[in-house]
């Protein structure tokens, strides 16, 4: 009897021991992707973000709706990551970078701060904000290429994470071709934060997506065409003048 009473012990005591193991392991794993999180998007617990969202064009006050559904997509990240975010209107938002994390969102042609943001981090990148419809309309021109958009079909989205400023946050940008666009940039974030910030050591990345089939697939269907995070941070080179 004794012997069975110290042998029911033990396993227990082992049973225990395992537990507390298990679950010091799950914690430790636990936090420690929570650290990698929080340092990829530059977001300590506790600490205030800025998401910065556009108009929709029209000229009226309101957000697209697929702006919206992308706010909501990083409002997530952003309530993991055990941080606050404080939402500014593109016009709204006069303020340098680096102290606070940003997340904008929208085209240069309706949101102002995408536009400076384009001009003064990424000098290689421009893109048509013509009001008249044209098949170069809202096309990206990223080095020597161009990248036009087939609305519902073939749109494109550049994704970015780039740490400028004294403070060092990132600022990360989703400048899409449409709406829709902006929202399968987010999408595409949340979903490979982890990849991206083990293959991106260096900290800032520029990557060009493809959004395929919208019309169909919605905002889920997400290629990355190249990473131009060279190419979008040159300088164009000026051509001679004609003599």
């Amino acid at each position: 009897m004794d012997e069975d009473l110290r042998n029911i012990v033990l396993g227990v005591l082992a049973t225990g021991v395992s537990a507390s193991l298990g679950w010091l392991t799950r914690t430790y794993l636990w936090r420690r992707g929570l650290h990698r999180k929080q340092a990829f998007f530059g977001l300590p617990g506790n600490a205030e973000c800025l998401l910065v969202v556009n108009r929709e064009s029209g000229g009226d006050r309101s957000v697209h709706r697929f702006d919206v559904f992308a706010l909501l997509e990083l409002s997530a990240l952003i309530k993991d990551c055990g941080a606050q975010a404080r939402i500014l209107s593109h016009d709204q938002a006069h303020q340098g970078f680096g102290d606070r994390t940003e997340f904008c969102v929208g085209g240069p042609y309706s949101n102002r701060r995408m536009a400076a943001h384009l001009a003064t981090l990424l000098p290689g990148v421009t893109v048509n904000v013509e009001v008249e419809p044209s098949p170069e309309r809202g096309a990206f021109t990223i080095g020597t290429d161009s990248y036009r958009s087939e609305a519902g079909v073939c749109e494109y989205v550049i994704l970015a994470r780039l740490t400028a400023g004294e403070g060092g946050r990132p600022v990360f940008l989703f400048c899409g071709q449409r709406a829709i666009t902006n929202q399968a940039a987010t999408r595409y974030l949340a979903r490979h934060h982890v990849e991206l910030a083990r293959r991106h050591r260096s900290g800032s990345f520029v990557l060009l997506l493809k959004v395929v089939n919208s019309q169909a697939y919605g905002p889920d269907v997400v290629e990355l065409v190249a990473d131009v995070t060279r190419e979008a941070r040159t300088v164009p080179a000026v051509a001679p003048a004609a003599t």
